[in-house]
């Protein structure tokens, strides 16, 4: 493989594998957030997914599904499976079913030794902690494969119930352009393993290779689907130059090998964002932050956070495209989900002194703090159209004599959209500033009371933004919501 002159002798282990780089252990993350060790001692995990019920299932590359439970390791395996762990290869990815709750079902992706050495989905049931013993359901078998590299690896159900399985192009260029493989391309299923018939070759390709849904990827190893808008973010590992977040579109071509980075050909769907390889080597990593549980401050809100294995930082792509820094100094990070709660879990691959690890990014700043309740509580407060509301407001900063420079914004969100409050004309689709200046400390008090019958019936999200600026730009440094339900 060609490389650019001067890569260090780390970078190009980076380039030839995604397993390889030992950044340092130790993580930084913002101010006012706190990152809590789950669990350690894991074997060269390579993925992992939540459970509804709060389990944390990680897969070690050498076939081995591992499950975190009220944090802590179990010793005992979900499923041990018999994988080639060489290169690349191993156990790569799982997935709960939907409806996991009733039929206890889970995928994985993992490389099989027979009849020949090739990628495959499974579907096995779950007892408790462990596997159903004979439960294994082979839904997908995958080409043979070749080079021990470029697996991809990640499956996800997507807001249709369909399953999406990313597959690398086994490092032959070529496959990502052929439409009579399935490497090199993100594939869609239904969950018993048949193929959808509105998926979009379904009429022009022949038999298995109609499960593709998107080609002209290199190495898919992470997506993630957003809440609400559905929109699904692809991460494509590049080669020499670029390493790519791809926007997901059924019937779409990515391009490679013919072009890697941002492209203006028209044959192909360039990145929505992609970034060179002085900042990074192998992109890792995704999930959204759901706007539904925003327990992390206004900036991150919707956010997609993807990560670097090599440099061993995350970072956020705010839903304006802008991307902005999040934590560094993980030891190679390799997978990102985001719980119900809105916290934050990755996993990381950890180094030649330190065993894997799954850890957990909580925001926890005690002051300054902001805090708006609704009819004096800040859960969820449902009102019948007959009930008055009465939203107060509260701002500290922990006794240091407040903010001499601040701004202060106070949003109302609504099924018809965001609406923010104006001094001088009240509610307004425009972004407007309650406050600028200084700010002081003080004490929960009321700011509106609603009579009963001023909102028709429905969900509100009554949000307020502190920023320790007064740039305009609403960053929401200290920020709270609260959500309103009228009958």
């Amino acid at each position: 493989m060609p490389l650019r002159a001067g890569l260090a002798p780390v970078f190009f282990a980076c380039l030839l594998t995604l397993f390889v780089c030992e950044p340092s252990v130790a993580a930084t993350v913002p101010q006012g957030f706190t990152d809590t060790l789950i669990a350690g001692s894991l074997n060269k995990p390579t993925a992992m997914a939540l459970a509804p019920d709060g389990r944390v299932f990680v897969c070690e590359q050498g076939g081995t599904l591992r499950v975190i439970k009220n944090n802590a390791l179990l010793s005992t395996p979900f499923v041990s499976l018999t994988v080639s762990a060489v290169g690349e290869r191993g156990l790569l990815g799982v997935a709960f079913d939907p409806n996991f709750a009733a039929n206890k079902f889970v995928y994985v992706y993992y490389t099989a030794l027979t009849p020949t050495i090739h990628n495959r989905v499974s579907r096995f049931t779950a007892n408790g902690d462990v596997a159903v013993a004979g439960s294994e359901t082979i839904l997908l078998d995958l080409e043979t494969l070749s080079a021990t590299n470029h697996n991809g690896g990640a499956i996800h159900f997507g807001p249709d119930g369909k399953l999406y399985v990313a597959v690398g192009e086994n490092a032959v260029g070529s496959n990502a352009q052929s439409m009579s493989n399935r490497l090199g391309k993100m594939l869609r299923i239904n969950a018993d393993g048949s193929i959808p018939t509105d998926n979009p070759f379904f009429t022009t390709a022949t038999g298995a290779n109609r499960a593709i849904w998107a080609l002209g990827l290199r190495n898919p190893f992470t997506f993630a689907f957003q809440p609400l808008s559905s929109n699904l973010f692809i991460n494509d590992v590049g080669q020499n130059s670029w390493e790519e977040i791809n926007l997901g579109v059924a019937g779409a071509n990515y391009g490679w090998p013919a072009t890697e980075g941002a492209t203006t050909d028209p044959r192909f769907r360039s990145p929505i964002y992609a970034y060179d390889h002085s900042e990074g080597c192998a992109i890792s990593g995704a999930a959204f932050h759901s706007p539904l549980t925003p327990q992390f401050p206004f900036k991150y809100w919707g956010a997609y956070f993807f990560a670097d294995l090599c440099s061993g930082w995350i970072r956020a792509r705010k839903p304006d495209g802008t991307v902005i820094d999040f934590a560094s100094g993980i030891s190679q990070p390799v997978d990102i989900q985001i719980a119900a709660n809105g916290s934050l879990y990755y996993l990381a691959r950890g180094g030649a002194s330190t065993a894997g690890f799954v850890s957990r990014v909580t925001y926890t700043l005690a002051a300054p703090k902001v805090d708006i309740t609704a009819n004096g509580s800040d859960g969820p407060v449902t009102l019948s159209s007959t009930g008055s509301l009465r939203l107060d407001i509260s701002f500290t900063t922990g006794g240091n004599g407040g903010l001499a420079s601040a701004e202060i914004y106070i949003g109302l969100s609504t099924s018809s959209g965001v609406f923010w409050v104006d001094p001088a004309q009240g509610f307004t689709p425009a972004l407007r500033r309650a406050h600028v200046g200084p700010i002081g400390d003080f004490s929960l008090a009321p700011w509106l009371t609603l009579q009963p019958g001023a909102l028709p019936p429905g969900g509100y999200t009554w949000i307020i933004l502190v920023d320790d600026d007064t740039d305009g730009i609403p960053m929401g440094d200290y920020s709270d919501f609260v959500v309103t339900m009228i009958n």
